[in-house]
């Protein structure tokens, strides 16, 4: 609009000069006007032709800047000198007059218009700049609300002020004795005027041909150099290659100062100093949407088609290389023909006030400028590829998401592969070269991957691997560009030049490409610097022959020219395909909200890490809850399961040995010394894993009790995991035996029963014991002679062989006890010898073992019955009992043993319940949270705990919906930007 507007100002004033040109009316032909006058024309004249006299010259002149051949235009010839005129000077005075206004307002247009050309053609050189409009500030868009233009143009002078400006003609008139001499010196004017031609000839754009005089008529041609048509190509290819380096160092300082002057704008955004808002990066709101894109689907081939840029190669190619060139930093390991990249890794390629590098799931900013901060950088890079590489394994498919930010930098997502190998060598898993192809490939399938295939140049071609697998993914080339690293040796080692431009052109290759680049990467020292390495690369290609001999063009060669050119690729497939996958992830969201609410219509919606949140906020009240359980409950349980435990040790070891003694003496002092001997090796102990068992359990049974209607069943499999894992982690406070021991001690010691209540309370305990243990000795008993007669008659039983055996035994065993009912717990070898005879004289053959087996079941029988007796005997023996048994026959010695273990018992279960009350209950909650906490940061932990079609609806419907709103910020952003 402004170069519109000054070529109306420009025609206005040429008119009004004309208007108040007093003195001055008609026109005179153009045709009587001299060369000058008609060379410097106005553009508005409607019957102006340029012509243009025939004349000698030396040599043609070439112009870099169009490809087109110039047009050669004649001058019209020109009469030198004067012609006789009447002598009537005023009238010779207006030609004159006329000549000069002529001579004025064409150098005037005719200078505007050349200047406009030259201004429209440098304009074109320079890059374009809309990408940067957000660095103006606000206030400058909004100008015209604070300033009134149309105010300001009113108070501008129109055309009639504009012509009072105009030179004073009569002063002109002085100096038409010096035209007079101009117009004589016609040779050395014309001189001038095609001197003149060929500079504009120069600055002109394209196509244009003012000034170009050639005289193909004259005879004088013969004294000059004849110039052949080859100088003719090599002059204008030479001057070619001049003008595009010079455009191109041009550009790279415009381009430098482009970026210090955004450093700056950002640092001072970041500093508060503007105080317009900066909004999310485009590149980092895509970025966002493709981590959340490889976390919903990790396959790449089914919902994910947004575009990257995906770097494959051969292995030392040099593809980390370019991608450090790209991202101006050397960020990435590096070792000699090893395998460095062992997994893939996202960058993210974006500006910013500082050249910085962070991860995603990390807050700390590595500073690219600082070498330690880089060597910090590559090392973590490292652990992070290591860790992600399983045991057995050489490279893993799992992805490391770099944001890397600074000033010039091209906005883009690069994706960097492990490069592709032909042998599998010693130290790497056999299935390498496959896992490579089939990461390489899932990349490489996704229809808006833009593939940077990156070939060495300094070896075979014939050697490569790559190309043969992109021809597969790419068929097409329409999306592929080939890049051709370490030029320089190439081009050192290469005997045939056109090899290389064979490679550039994909000629020697089945592949085909979007665009064809040549780069070079540095001499192979791992230590040089980004800065050393372009200037290195900048220098090569100004020295190439490569350049030289036009086998490539100035606009494929180096790194940055190619960052551009992928940049420019990625943002045109991202505006191509980002609203397409958006309507499609909208659908999608659409069918899987319908399915939730057919499937699990009164349910919220819970992704996995929220049902995990539930959970884990059901267990921590579940195990409040056990700190609440009632002492007299913990008491209880603990008694009965310690009694369960050590009442076999106490009948079989220590009643029943002691019971056998003759008198009450022996009965207690045998009843002291094994109670002293289980005290110090085995009562503590039990008395803890009896305390441990039973909190695990009572933590088990409130953690599985169904709570009902509110019961979720999809929490049981978290919650035994959980409680698996805290139990495997608890362990009991080694110092509680010690303390334990001393008390179950001192209980066993004492005898002293203070009250008929705690006697009654004893012999109640001593019948249950036994009671219980002569219902497991008749069960034993029962099992080994078979079924009883009733048995066999109703249920149609027989009796085995051995069990028939057994019960002859056993009827045998009876008629020895019912003659000596005080029979000592052993038999002698005579007894046995006369059982076993008397078996045989029943034609039952026996073996010593088995009357041994069954002795020890009928004794052990007769003898709980005797002792129930007795029990029931001393229930008034309490009386007894104070007097110590003087002058009475009976003794409850067993009572008493009883009660020391029942009070040991109650002691024992006090004792453990305030330890479990007082510390282990808090301890196992200790536990319980964190094992809640490890299994939150483990991913897969909550995957293989939380499953089923609910789990995963809820996933992907929570995924679907993130990606879309992102998508739909990343559209409207893009569309702004616009």
């Amino acid at each position: 609009m402004w170069r519109l507007h000054r070529a109306a100002v420009t025609c206005e004033v040429c008119q009004s000069l004309v208007k108040h040109s007093s003195g001055i009316k008609g026109s005179l032909p153009l045709q009587k006007l001299h060369l000058v006058s008609r060379s410097i024309y106005h553009s508005h004249h409607p019957t102006l032709k340029l012509q243009r006299s025939q004349f000698r010259t030396s040599s043609h002149q070439f112009s870099s800047l169009t490809n087109l051949p110039l047009r050669k235009l004649k001058l019209s010839p020109i009469k030198y000198g004067y012609q006789p005129r009447r002598n009537f000077w005023p009238a010779r005075l207006a030609a004159r007059l006329l000549k000069l206004r002529y001579l004025i307002l064409g150098s005037a247009v005719g200078g505007g218009y050349t200047a406009k050309k030259t201004f429209d053609q440098w304009k074109d050189m320079i890059p374009d700049l809309s990408d940067y409009k957000w660095i103006v500030p606000d206030i400058v868009w909004e100008i015209d609300e604070y300033i009134d233009l149309e105010k300001i143009r009113k108070a501008l002078p129109n055309s009639e002020d504009l012509a009072k400006l105009a030179p004073d003609f009569d002063k002109i008139v002085e100096s038409l004795s010096l035209l007079k001499d101009f117009f004589t010196t016609g040779h050395k004017l014309v001189s001038e005027v095609i001197g003149a031609s060929d500079l504009l000839l120069l600055l002109g754009s394209p196509g244009e041909t003012a000034f170009r005089a050639t005289d193909h008529g004259s005879e004088s041609d013969k004294h000059y150099r004849k110039v052949t048509d080859k100088e003719k190509i090599d002059q204008l290819q030479e001057e070619l290659l001049h003008t595009q380096l010079k455009y191109q160092r041009i550009l790279e300082r415009l381009e430098k100062e482009n970026k210090e002057l955004r450093k700056l704008v950002l640092q001072k955004d970041d500093k508060g100093i503007h105080h317009r808002k900066l909004k999310k990066s485009l590149i980092d709101m895509y970025s966002e949407v493709l981590d959340v894109l490889s976390d919903y689907d990790a396959s790449y081939n089914t919902q994910d088609h947004l575009p990257r840029v995906v770097v494959v190669g051969d292995q030392s190619a040099g593809k980390t290389s370019v991608l450090e060139m790209i991202a101006q930093a050397r960020i990435f390991p590096r070792g000699s023909g090893e395998m460095m990249t062992r997994s893939p890794v996202k960058v993210t390629l974006s500006e910013g006030p500082h050249h910085v590098a962070l991860f995603k799931d990390s807050s700390r900013e590595f500073d690219l400028t600082k070498e330690e901060d880089l060597a910090a950088l590559r090392h973590e890079i490292e652990l992070r590829m290591r860790k992600n590489v399983k045991e057995g394994c050489t490279v893993s498919p799992e992805t490391i998401s770099l944001n890397v930010k600074g000033p010039g930098l091209q906005r883009m997502v690069l994706v960097d592969l492990p490069g592709v190998i032909n042998t599998v060598t010693s130290g790497m898993a056999p299935d390498t070269k496959e896992t490579i192809f089939s990461i390489s490939k899932a990349y490489m399938q996704n229809p808006n991957a833009i593939i940077l295939c990156i070939q060495d140049g300094s070896v075979d071609a014939e050697r490569s691997i790559v190309t043969d697998l992109v021809s597969q993914m790419d068929p097409h080339g329409r999306r592929t560009i080939f890049v051709l690293t370490k030029v320089d040796l190439a081009e050192k080692n290469v005997a045939s030049p056109s090899r290389i431009q064979q490679i550039i052109e994909g000629k020697l290759f089945p592949m085909k490409a979007l665009g064809y680049f040549a780069v070079v990467t540095g001499k192979g020292n791992s230590s040089e610097s980004i800065e050393a390495i372009r200037e290195y690369e900048e220098e090569f290609f100004q020295n190439s022959k490569l350049l030289k001999t036009s086998m490539l063009k100035a606009h494929q060669v180096t790194t940055r020219n190619l960052s551009l050119a992928v940049s420019d690729c990625f943002w045109k497939m991202v505006r191509e395909s980002v609203e397409q996958q958006a309507d499609s992830f909208k659908a999608t969201r659409f069918n899987l909200e319908t399915e939730w609410k057919n499937n699990y219509p009164r349910l919220r919606e819970l992704d996995r890490n929220e049902l995990f949140e539930k959970a884990k906020n059901e267990i921590l009240d579940e195990v409040i809850s056990l700190s609440q359980v009632t002492p007299k409950h913990w008491e209880e349980i603990l008694q009965q399961s310690l009694w369960e435990r050590v009442s076999t040790h106490v009948i079989e070891n220590i009643y029943l040995p002691a019971a056998q003694t003759m008198n009450s003496g022996t009965f207690n002092t045998t009843v002291d010394i094994k109670l002293k001997q289980w005290t110090d090796k085995q009562l503590p102990n039990k008395a803890v894993e009896v305390a441990w068992e039973t909190l695990q359990e009572e933590f088990s049974r409130f953690m599985t009790e169904p709570k009902g209607k509110e019961h979720d069943d999809i929490f049981d499999k978290l919650k035994e995991a959980v409680k698996e894992e805290s139990i495997k982690r608890h362990k009991w406070n080694d110092f509680a035996e010690d303390s334990l021991r001393v008390i179950q001690h001192n209980a066993l010691e004492d005898r002293s029963i203070s009250d008929k209540q705690q006697w009654d309370a004893a012999i109640y305990f001593m019948e249950e014991a036994l009671q219980a243990r002569l219902k497991d000795t008749e069960n034993a008993i029962e099992n080994m002679i078979g079924p009883d007669w009733k048995k066999r008659w109703l249920y149609w039983k027989n009796r085995t062989q051995e069990q028939f055996v057994h019960n002859e035994t056993k009827n045998e065993l009876e008629k020895m006890l019912k003659c000596n009912e005080e029979h000592p717990a052993y038999l002698a070898s005579d007894e046995i010898t006369t059982v076993r005879k008397n078996l045989e004289s029943r034609g039952v053959e026996v073996d010593p073992s088995l009357i041994k087996d069954t002795w020890h079941q009928v004794y052990r029988r007769h003898f709980l019955k005797t002792a129930l007796n007795h029990c029931n005997l001393c229930r008034r023996g309490f009386y007894y009992y104070q007097r110590h048994f003087v002058d009475s026959e009976l003794e409850c010695n067993d009572v008493v043993l009883f009660w020391r273990i029942q009070r040991m018992l109650a002691i024992t279960a006090n004792t453990l319940r305030q330890q479990l009350t007082n510390t282990e209950v808090r301890r196992l909650e200790k536990n319980v949270k964190e094992v809640l906490e490890d299994f939150a940061e483990d991913s897969e932990k909550k995957v293989k705990l939380l499953t089923g079609k609910r789990v995963q609806l809820a996933e992907d419907l929570k995924k679907v919906r993130e990606i879309q709103e992102k998508l739909d910020a990343f559209i409207e952003a893009l569309h702004q930007e616009k």
